[in-house]
């Protein structure tokens, strides 16, 4: 896998998102590389964007993803 930006990482896992799941561990594996290049310590993500935009489906994300060793949080 090429190396990724933090936004086409994060485009990466809205489209994973919106194709049911498709291939979402790989992305984040992908937004985890991303993130330390970057030096970034969270992710932020547009709860517009997201499937299930409601504070259960959120919650299911950020803990799905703290799994997998990274930190999300949303704006707005």
């Amino acid at each position: 896998m090429a190396d990724l930006t933090l936004n086409e990482a994060i485009e990466n896992i809205y489209a994973s998102l919106k194709a049911n799941n498709a291939d979402i561990d790989e992305h984040i594996a992908g937004l985890k590389a991303a993130m330390a290049r970057e030096g970034v310590k969270e992710a932020t993500f547009d709860p517009g964007k997201l499937a299930q935009n409601n504070r259960q489906g959120r919650k299911m994300m950020q803990a799905y993803f703290r799994q997998r060793g990274v930190s999300i949080g949303f704006s707005g």
